[in-house]
């Protein structure tokens, strides 16, 4: 009864941190050498947009009268279809439900799905983006204005490097339980469940799904279950001799 177990840390060992907190955001913004890299962090995170909306943003995308941010979400499905009759077919199909033809071979054509949402943007963004517009930041490609001028990849390394000069540890898949460095996803992440820790009612978690731009609301739900105590409380009580 009296043993010590090794590996039982109890209230010394420190929880590991599955999402990075508004105020460590702070700190990713302040790491920034530029005003460029700071608006980056800044927009992933008081937009919660993924990364490559945030890539695609323009110049006339943002109403400053309105104070809001349209963004723009590409995305490429395959088509499968029967060279016969040009039925669609799934991955797996021997034969076509259409004509009855045994698939040898089948036709595949990319095709590209956009999607538009309008965001409301804080004050302070707002202003950081005026001032960054105003003196000459964004980058002029194809007679469009884009405010980064950036690809993924570089985006991904600003936000590890600012991670590291701020002194920021990796978080862990709170699926899988595997360390991952903290990315411009992370920032989204993180304004998702910033957001569900303020409300997470059902009107919360829907304007939730909207802003965010997903097409499931098991996508969105997922963040309650990062974010909340609930679990936890009730284990908890489960245990409390004063019940």
């Amino acid at each position: 009864m009296g043993q010590s177990y090794c590996g039982w840390g109890g209230d010394n060992e420190e929880a590991m941190k599955t999402y990075v907190e508004p105020e460590e955001v702070e700190l990713l913004e302040k790491a920034a050498t530029n005003v460029r890299d700071q608006l980056l962090i800044r927009i992933l995170f008081r937009l919660g947009c993924r990364v490559s909306e945030a890539l695609g943003l323009r110049a006339e995308d943002i109403n400053f009268d309105e104070g809001t941010v349209t963004i723009q979400h590409l995305k490429a499905r395959i088509k499968v279809s029967c060279p016969q009759c040009n039925a669609r077919l799934g991955k797996s199909h021997t034969f076509c439900a259409g004509c009855g033809a045994r698939v040898e071979k089948v036709l595949s054509q990319e095709q590209e799905h956009r999607r538009m949402r309008t965001l409301p943007i804080d004050d302070d963004t707002l202003e950081m983006l005026r001032y960054y517009i105003c003196r000459g930041g964004p980058v002029s490609r194809e007679g469009k204005m884009g405010i980064f001028g950036i690809n993924r990849h570089r985006a991904w390394q600003v936000v590890r490097d600012c991670a590291e000069r701020a002194g920021l540890d990796d978080l862990v898949n709170p699926d899988t339980g595997k360390g991952r460095g903290v990315s411009p996803h992370r920032l989204r992440d993180a304004f998702a469940v910033h957001a569900v820790k303020l409300d997470d009612s059902g009107d919360g978690l829907r304007l939730l799904q909207e802003h965010l731009g997903h097409a499931s609301f098991n996508t969105t739900a997922k963040y309650r279950k990062v974010a909340g105590e609930e679990l936890r409380q009730w284990y908890e009580r489960l245990w409390d001799k004063g019940c």
